[in-house]
């Protein structure tokens, strides 16, 4: 007993170094090992041989010998029975009774359909990696009247801590002090910064836009958000199931009933060629090359359309969703704020006044909204030929109000621009028809400036994302593919409803942070709803690896994000959607179509073996024969469009 449990794990190292023998060189290695045993088993039917042996056999040693101890070492490691073992099964038998040219035909077409199959799988990725970089390394602690910086792990629940402007927060806490606005991005997708004072709550990770605070730690380490966004990421990869090959979740059934049938055959006849035949006939060469070439072809199919297919069953999975999520910012609008309306509330000042003087205001402004503001007005004033068109001036004195907005002296008069609690400090009171003005603005999901000039309360801007134009359209398209279009978003209720309004999307989910998102995922796909999630931001990124098929934005959506995902949108041009979703039906038929060819293909050849009206080389050459018209049906995906 003692001498054999010492044997099992030398075994099992010997095992380790076979695994690892096998996989020396790669792709390059199995490229190079089909294009030697090609050209081999040509010469061998064409009956040229330099050496003293069939060149059948360099295929034989190429490409069989890597099967046989695959076979091998999944049947010794986890008794795991695939199509490889029949395949190996079917080569001994043809090398015992001299059919080499069999043998070394089969090996050949079941390699080229690994090979395949493996080009169709994405290499290892880094998004969590990206993640982590984002966690920041240190963080200001304050010290009775002192300040040192510690790495970001040594912080404890209820230390003091300093933020400057353009710094991450280190950990969550809650500000004691201090104006600011903060980004919050990496939480929840929206690319305005959120105004922060005293009691609000922060979050690690988010970035500290224009004002110093002090806060006070309330998650750390492990329980900071930063920390649960890097878990959920990798429990979401880790929990999404991968799709086994046709071939090898039928390979079970496969080898019982091929050994069966040679076995009779032989017994009955009492001809072994005819048992061997069958073997040679019923590998699942076919089988084998149906998925993997259907799947290739839709890939390049795909990349003419401006997908970027990052896993290789990714198309696959697509077929059998029902619900398409789509985050908002970025991916049904640009992600960007514009300005929708500018309304004076002084006779004396027109909306173009009012809007040139905002843009004096916000010249020198960081703010993403005071950017948009003279972005804006300058396009407008580029585009106007009117008289009274002109630029901004720079202010004369300018100053940034961290959470409330900005003074500033243009023209000779003070502009007050940022929210009603800035015009409230000021003392200026805001007119009733103002505030319900604003109010309408802000139903429909607008964010509203609040202007004020020389003391009175003068008017407001509205600003908000701008729908995509081709969005209405894909929206449209993907409920004609049957599938159920969702609004998933981070941003608040009233944005999201204004946006879904506009598109005809009945489901809205809005205020969600990244495990809400994944909590509806997760209940969508429980329901029995499989769900493609669609969207470009780090936020996004567990959602993305959590969801049957995850699609991201990959011209303007973060590295992360298209790491995360099983598919980038090169172009960011969301209107090719729907072709992407009849190309996965598409080629899901032309799968199902290449197996029930194949598997009648290889029966009427067995039946053929035993009456004994096929020899091995012959019954090699009509199921391989089958195993090229499979390739040319897939090649058919290639150029395929819904007319």
């Amino acid at each position: 007993m003692y001498y054999r449990d010492c044997l099992i794990p030398e075994g099992g190292i010997y095992l380790q170094k076979l695994e690892e023998l096998l996989e020396l060189g790669g792709t390059k290695r199995d490229i190079i090992f089909l294009v030697i045993s090609g050209a081999a088993l040509l010469l061998s039917i064409a009956g040229i041989s330099p050496f003293p042996f069939d060149m059948a056999w360099i295929a034989i040693i190429l490409c069989g010998i890597p099967i046989i101890l695959e076979a091998f070492i999944g049947l010794v490691t986890a008794f795991d029975i695939k199509a490889d073992v029949l395949v190996s099964i079917a080569l001994a038998a043809s090398v015992i009774i001299g059919e080499d040219f069999a043998a070394g035909e089969v090996a050949f077409i079941m390699q080229l359909g690994a090979l395949l199959e493996d080009l169709t799988v994405a290499k290892a990725r880094a998004g969590i990696e990206k993640l982590v970089h984002l966690t920041p390394r240190t963080a200001r602690r304050l010290t009775g009247s002192s300040e040192e910086t510690v790495p970001a792990e040594e912080v404890q629940v209820g230390d003091i801590l300093r933020v400057l402007p353009g710094e991450s927060i280190p950990v969550d806490g809650v500000i004691l002090s201090g104006e600011t606005s903060v980004d919050q991005a990496v939480m929840t997708g929206e690319s305005l910064p959120v105004d922060k004072g005293p009691g609000d709550e922060v979050s690690s990770g988010t970035v500290n836009q224009f004002g110093a605070f002090e806060m006070r730690a309330s998650k750390v380490g492990e329980d900071s958000s930063i920390q649960r966004m890097i878990r959920l990421v990798q429990s979401a990869d880790a929990g999404k199931a991968k799709i086994v090959g046709i071939a090898d979740r039928w390979a079970t059934w496969i080898v019982v009933i091929a050994l069966s049938a040679a076995v009779l055959t032989w017994l009955i006849s009492g001809e072994i060629i005819r048992a061997v035949t069958i073997l040679v006939v019923f590998c699942p060469c076919a089988l084998v090359l149906a998925t993997p070439t259907a799947i290739m072809a839709a890939i390049g199919n795909a990349t003419k359309h401006g997908f970027l297919v990052r896993e290789g069953d990714a198309l696959e999975r697509l077929a059998s969703v029902k619900n398409i999520t789509f985050d908002k910012t970025g991916t049904l609008t640009f992600g960007t704020p514009e300005v929708t309306a500018v309304e004076s509330f002084l006779p004396q000042l027109t909306d173009h006044e009012l809007y040139a003087a905002a843009a004096s205001a916000e010249m020198n402004s960081e703010h993403p909204l005071g950017k948009a503001v003279v972005r804006c007005y300058n396009r407008e004033n580029d585009a106007s030929s009117t008289e009274g068109s002109k630029a901004p001036v720079s202010p004369e004195e300018f100053r940034m109000l961290p959470g409330r907005g900005v003074r500033a002296l243009a023209g000779g008069k003070e502009i007050l621009a940022g929210n009603p609690e800035l015009l409230s400090e000021n003392g200026i009171l805001l007119p009733p028809a103002m505030r319900d003005r604003a109010g309408a603005f802000e139903s429909e999901g607008c964010t509203v400036i609040y202007l004020a000039v020389d003391g009175t309360a003068a008017g407001l801007i509205a600003l908000s994302d701008t729908v995509r134009p081709d969005a209405q359209h894909t929206i449209d398209e993907v409920k004609a593919a049957r599938a159920v279009p969702v609004l998933l978003t981070g941003d608040h209720e009233s944005a999201a409803r204004h946006i879904a309004e506009q598109l005809h999307i009945s489901e809205v989910h809005a205020n969600c942070l990244p495990e809400e998102k994944l909590r509806w995922i997760d209940t969508f796909e429980k329901n029995g709803r499989p769900v493609c999630m669609i969207g470009d931001g780090i936020n996004d990124a567990p959602s993305l690896k959590k969801a049957c098929v995850g699609i991201a934005m990959g011209g303007i959506g973060s590295d992360i994000a298209v790491d995360a995902a099983d598919i980038a949108l090169v172009n960011d041009d969301i209107s090719e959607l729907p072709h992407l979703l009849r190309l996965s039906g598409k080629m899901m038929r032309t799968i199902r179509l290449n197996l029930t060819f194949s598997m009648t293909l290889n029966f009427i050849a067995i039946l053929l073996a035993i009456t004994g009206i096929l020899n091995p080389v012959v019954g090699a050459l009509v199921h391989n024969a089958g195993s090229v018209l499979v390739i040319i049906n897939s090649a058919l995906l290639l150029k395929w469009k819904k007319s």
